[in-house]
This record gives structure tokens, C-alpha cells and sequence, in this order.
């Protein structure tokens, strides 16, 4: 070495590992952010997960907590990089470099290592995706809709992120160039960031108001619009704070206190203990970005079996493998027809059933939006339209035997009566909408049938009302239904000839959503006002895809046939499935980065310490147990505490939907439990290669 450059040269080619945890933190932070933001700015998406729903808000909200979590891990990487980097800077100091002359090649050094590895992060990201998505279509379900088509706008966000990188990095540069004392700038990568020490209450505290955030957090918008009759402002979501606070709190108590009893051996795990305290204020903050990035990994993957399990047992439960109704204008296949039909295929239907209905309007109170989120109730005397049918048509089709009191009228929901959210039970007078005729009416409860249940609602009518109403109704409000058996066993290519047949009958008056309310609309065309279901806010349906999401899920008169919706079910709901599964992926990646540069940095930073334990005669296995007790917090506690967090979560969701847990939410919290022992391993198995990675790096040989 006979220059300051070859000297610089030289401590940088030693600082190389170094520098490989920084570039592959970069590489995977801009890899999943690039991934996550294609598939947000996908059009296969983006059809699927319609603006302003649920679906894409917690889309959104999970990317949210994504980009999160790789800042932290983009940080924390640099802020070790540079701790390092440290000691190289003060040796060079010493030797009598300026701070002048050591910047150009340190922010050239910074820049070219965060270009690159951010550059072919964002290169990966589509590819990635592209792989994942394409496995999905190869080894589990394909379809026209899931074709992948990117839309090159998510660039802005990967090359925004890339641009935060370099700033972050030369940020960090120029303040390590700024440090005037060389011991200090030498000493750097040994300094510690001691917690303050709370008390024990810390914990339990915490948990309380873990629990009680989320509570309050979830209730909070119901509240709000009951007592302002307004819908919820985003600044609300304040009120899930506690559950940051709570979180905090649990992962402070870790750090300092830890949770076990230590009564009988004060002094297991001492040393491991002290060194997590020593840097505590970057533990904690890393935990709570890890429990928040495990808990939105699992609340995206628990969609999956809770969509499943509701299907397959609503299908399996049916009482027939047909069910089909249809507006009496329509010209429809009949009973010959399909058995005409379905003797192409080798079987035999039995078990017919069929009845009429009427379609009416029922009055009650609606919601009425006013300016600045603010909403009242009017009495509409046309505010819903229903399906009435009569007491014998009822008993014909379900075989059950009503009796409605004259003057009152029954709606029609599942055994457990978890449906009747869409159910007017408020309705005092119902309208022939040709003549304009009325009866006067009030709700007498609910009678069961779960072939009955639909978004636009069943309702069941004394026999002389029913014929007193239907007088002059037009085949425009009228109905028919029919179902019916397979004798043995069944044939999906039938079944699907069926269901084109039958879609194809129907003219373009019923190419309509199920949320089209026919009664609404005219109500509002009377007033002069414009149907919110003629605007571009309603998604439509089309006849052009009934293989779609959107027209097996919302078609207005999509027929229940057993053996397509079980087979179609992955089909129907791919790309549901897969946004789901990926921001699980991506979520979880993140985290168990963020776990490994974490535990990289606890033990890096105190090398010293399992020197001077090597030096007093500490035995390989001693120190093989002290790394375990640092890595198994950093990947134990947030682990638990966010899957158990969102468990609990999730569970509250489904009991405050109605009050109660049916069969199919019972089975789907149970594939979710199994979901967690799955994810509990992989963190397990991700932890043990970490475990085996740090004892390389502090040359520690035994690995029990």
C-alpha cells in the first residue's frame, strides 16, 4: 500500500461482508416493494378489487405496513453498514485524511451500492411476481381472468423508494463525516443505545391495552356514525393507538424483563440478557415493526380459508344440486328441456320443485348523504324492492309449512340467521309497483331456508295478501323458481351446458348486479334524482364472462348448481386468492429480514463481548446458547405476539358481524389455527439457519 486510496481500497475489500448485508437488505426491500406495488397497479387486479371496497382497502393498508417495514430493514441495514464503516473512517483519519478528501470516495462508495442493489431489486420485482403468479396458475387453478398484465405506472414507486435509499444512505454518510472527535468515530460500532428500565407492570399493562385498542379501534366507526350520523373521518383510525402503545410496551418488557420466572436461576441467560438491554432502543423498535409485519402476513392469509370454508360447507349443506329463478319475461329452458339436456350425459334429475313469486316494494327508512360525510334517515315509501312468495308457494318448494297471520309478512334467512343484515324487517306497507296498489304490513319474524337467501332478499306473505297485491303485476315482477336433483351421481360438463344455456336465455334487462335495486331507481328517476347504480360507481356484470369473479358472485339471477360452484371454486375466486397469498409471501419475507439483519446487528455489535468470554475459558456450547437466547426473542416474541394479536382480532371481527360464530367461521378460525403452526415453522426454520449464520460470524464452532 503506498497511497491513502490503496489503504482505503484495502479496509473496504475487509468491510466486504459488510457491505453484502447492506446490498442484499437493498436487493429484497426493493424486490417485494417493486412486487407489491405491480400487482396494487395491475389491471388483473385492480378488476377484481374495485375502488373504495374492503378488499382494497386492506390492500392497501397491508402495502402500507409493507413499505413500512422495508424502510426500517433499509435503514437498520445502513445504520450497521455505516457503524461499521465507522472504524474504517476513523483509522483513515488518524493517518491524517481530511474529511474532504474521504467524501468523494465514500459517497460514490454509498451511491454505487445503493444504486445497483436497488436497481436489481427493482429488475427482480417483476419476475417475481411473474414466477409466483404463473406457479399459482400452473400448479393450482387458471383462468381468462388470471392473466397478468402490469400496468408500468408502479415504477414511481419502486424508483421513489430507490431515491429514499441513496438519500437515506448519503444522509448517514455525511453525518459520520461530521463527527469531529476520530475516538469517537472509531468507537462507533461499539456504542450502545440503552432502554430505560420500567417496571413489570409494563407488560401486563401493555397487553391490556393491546386488547383494548383493538376493541375500541373496531368499534369506534359504529359509534361515531350512530351518535354524528356521519361516516367515520380517517382520523378515527387514532383510536387504534393504544394497540401501538400496548405493543411497544409488550416489546419493552421483553427486552428489559423478558417473561420467564427467574426466582430459582437469576443469572440463566445474563449475558444475552444485558446485551439485548444494551441496544434496546433498536430491539424494541425493530420487534414492533416485525409483530406488525407477521400480523398483516397472517390477517391476508386468514381470507383464504375463511372464503373456503364458508363455500364449501354453504355448497355442501344445499338440499339440491340445482337451484335457478329467473324473471317471468324470460324465455328460459325448462324442465324438458333440461332433462332433454342432461340425457346427453348419461343421468337422470328428480326431486323438481318449482313455485312463482312476486317482486315488490317495501318502505322504511333509508339513508340519506348529505355534504361533509354527514347522512340522515328519510321515510321512502318506495325504498327496496323484495321477492314475495306465498305461503303455498313457500310450503311447495321448502316442504315446510308456514303460517303467516294476515297483515304481516315473514323473511326468509339461513338456520342461524347470520343474513338478515340485507332483510327489511322495518317495512309497514308494501307496493304493486304497475297499479301503485298497497297493503298495509308489519315484520313477524323470520322463517329458514338457505336456498332462499340472497343479497335481494326472500319474504313470505299470507296467502289472501299475496293474491290481493299480485292483482295487475306485469311478467316484468314476476318470478319463477325451479330446483331439482341428480339421481346418482353428477356431471360437471352437464352442469356447465346448463349454465350457458340458461345465461344465455336471459335478455339484456337482466344483465344486471344483484345490488340493482329496481324499486330505487324508479323511486329516484320519479324525483328527479340519478340511481347510483346508472352511475359509474356500480360495477357491472356482463354476459360477455360468466366465468368471471364479478358474474358468478353478483349476477342478479346466478343459479346455485353444487358440482360447478365446488369445482369452479378456485377459478371463481383466483384472483382473490392469489393478491392474498402474495401479500402474505411478501409480508413474512419482510419480516424475517428484518429478524435476520436484526440479530445480525445484536451479535456484530457485541463481538467483543464473545471475544473477551472465549479469552476468560467460555465453552463453545455456552456461547452457542447465549446467541440462541438474542435470536430466539427477535424471532419468538413478535411471532407470537403478532399472530396471537391478529388471531384474537379476526375472531372479534366474525362474532361482531352478527353476534355469533356459525359452523362454517368455526371451521375457517380452526384452518387458520393450523396456518399459524405452519408459519410458526418457518420462522422456526429461519431462526435456526440465522442461529448458524451468527455463529459463523463470531467463529463459534459447537452448534447444539
Amino acid at each position: 500500500m503506498n497511497t491513502m486510496g490503496d489503504l482505503e481500497r484495502k479496509l473496504q475489500k475487509a468491510d466486504r461482508k459488510q457491505a453484502s448485508l447492506y446490498l442484499f437488505c437493498n436487493f429484497i426491500s426493493l424486490m417485494l416493494v417493486s412486487a407489491y406495488s405491480a400487482m396494487i397497479f395491475s389491471p388483473t387486479v385492480r378488476k377484481v378489487f374495485p375502488e373504495g371496497g374492503d378488499s382494497r382497502k386492506q390492500v392497501m393498508a397491508i402495502f402500507v405496513l409493507t413499505l413500512f417495514g422495508c424502510i426500517v430493514s433499509v435503514i437498520y441495514a445502513a445504520s450497521l453498514f455505516f457503524r461499521k464503516k465507522s472504524g474504517q473512517l476513523g483509522i483513515l483519519m488518524a493517518l491524517g485524511a481530511s474529511r474532504k478528501r474521504l467524501a468523494p470516495g465514500l459517497f460514490k462508495e454509498v451511491i454505487v451500492l445503493s444504486g445497483l442493489s436497488s436497481l436489481a431489486g427493482i429488475a427482480a420485482g417483476l419476475p417475481f411476481v411473474w414466477l409466483l403468479w404463473n406457479c399459482f396458475r400452473l400448479f393450482v387453478v387458471d383462468s381468462e381472468e388470471m392473466k397478468l398484465l402490469f400496468d408500468f405506472k408502479y415504477l414511481l414507486v419502486s424508483f421513489a423508494f430507490l431515491f429514499l435509499v441513496i438519500a437515506f444512505g448519503c444522509m448517514t454518510a455525511f453525518r459520520y463525516l461530521r463527527k469531529s472527535d476520530i475516538m469517537d468515530v472509531i468507537q462507533e460500532e461499539h456504542k450502545n443505545e440503552p432502554v430505560h428500565e420500567p417496571g413489570k407492570w409494563c407488560g401486563p399493562l401493555g397487553i391490556v391495552l393491546l386488547l383494548a385498542g383493538a376493541v375500541a379501534g373496531y368499534q369506534a366507526p359504529g359509534i361515531y356514525m350512530r351518535i354524528f350520523q356521519a361516516y367515520p373521518p380517517a382520523i378515527l383510525n387514532i383510536v387504534y393507538a393504544p394497540v401501538f402503545i400496548g405493543l411497544y410496551m409488550i416489546m419493552l418488557h421483553t427486552v428489559v424483563h423478558g417473561w420467564g420466572s427467574r426466582r430459582k436461576d437469576p443469572y440463566k441467560n445474563l449475558i444475552s440478557r444485558s446485551m439485548m438491554k444494551f441496544q434496546g432502543k433498536q430491539t424494541v423498535n425493530n420487534l414492533l415493526v416485525i409483530t406488525v409485519l407477521i400480523a398483516g402476513a397472517v390477517f391476508a392469509i386468514f381470507y383464504i380459508p375463511m372464503l373456503g370454508a364458508g363455500q364449501i360447507l354453504e355448497t355442501r349443506n344445499r338440499t339440491f344440486d340445482y337451484a335457478f329463478h329467473y324473471r317471468a319475461d324470460q324465455k328460459v329452458p325448462g324442465q324438458t328441456e333440461i332433462e332433454k339436456m342432461a340425457v346427453k350425459y348419461g343421468i337422470a334429475l328428480k326431486d323438481w320443485k318449482n313455485s312463482g313469486y312476486i317482486t315488490l316494494a317495501l318502505d322504511g327508512d333509508g339513508e340519506v348523504e348529505d355534504e361533509g360525510g354527514a347522512f340522515h334517515y328519510e321515510y321512502f315509501s318506495l325504498l327496496q324492492e323484495g321477492k314475495f312468495l306465498s305461503e303455498n308457494a313457500y310450503h311447495a318448494l321448502t316442504g315446510q309449512q308456514v303460517d303467516v297471520r294476515p297483515g304481516t309478512y315473514c323473511a326468509v334467512s339461513d338456520e342461524e340467521e347470520t343474513e338478515p343484515y340485507y332483510l327489511n324487517a322495518n317495512a309497514s306497507k308494501l307496493t304493486n309497483m304497475v297499479t301503485r296498489d298497497t297493503i298495509p304490513t308489519e315484520f313477524a319474524g323470520y322463517v329458514h331456508c338457505d336456498m332462499l337467501v340472497d343479497m335481494c332478499g326472500y319474504y313470505v306473505l299470507d296467502q289472501n295478501d299475496y293474491s290481493l297485491i299480485e292483482k295487475g303485476l306485469t311478467d316484468e315482477w314476476r318470478g319463477n323458481i325451479f330446483w331439482f336433483n341428480v339421481d346418482g351421481a353428477d356431471s360437471y360438463a352437464f352442469a356447465k351446458e346448463c349454465f350457458y344455456t340458461f345465461v344465455d336465455s336471459f335478455g339484456p334487462e337482466c344483465e344486471l348486479p344483484i345490488y340493482y335495486d329496481r324499486v330505487r331507481k324508479i323511486a329516484l328517476t320519479e324525483a328527479g334524482e340519478t340511481y347510483w347504480g346508472d352511475t359509474d360507481q356500480m360495477t357491472p356484470v356482463s354476459y360477455a364472462y360468466p366465468d368471471s369473479a364479478d358474474f358468478r358472485s353478483n349476477w342478479a339471477y346466478m343459479p346455485k348448481i353444487r358440482i360447478l360452484d365446488q369445482n369452479d371454486f378456485l377459478r371463481t375466486f383466483a384472483v382473490f386468492l392469489m393478491m392474498f397469498l402474495f401479500i402474505s409471501i411478501v409480508c413474512i419475507l419482510a419480516a424475517l429480514i428484518i429478524c435476520y439483519t436484526r440479530c445480525q446487528t445484536i451479535a456484530l455489535n457485541n463481538r467483543y463481548v464473545f471475544d473477551d468470554l472465549k479469552r476468560l475459558g467460555a465453552p463453545p456450547l455456552f456461547l452457542a446458547r447465549e446467541v440462541r437466547s438474542q435470536c430466539s426473542i427477535v424471532f419468538k416474541v413478535p411471532a407470537i405476539v403478532g399472530c396471537t394479536a391478529m388471531y384474537f382480532l379476526y375472531a372479534l371481527i366474525l362474532y361482531a358481524n352478527d353476534g355469533t360464530y356459525t359452523v362454517s367461521e368455526l371451521a375457517g378460525l380452526a384452518i387458520c389455527l393450523v396456518i399459524l403452526v405452519l408459519t410458526g415453522a418457518v420462522i422456526y426454520l429461519v431462526y435456526r439457519r440465522t442461529v448458524k449464520a451468527v455463529s459463523r460470524q463470531l467463529q463459534i464452532n459447537t452448534i447444539k
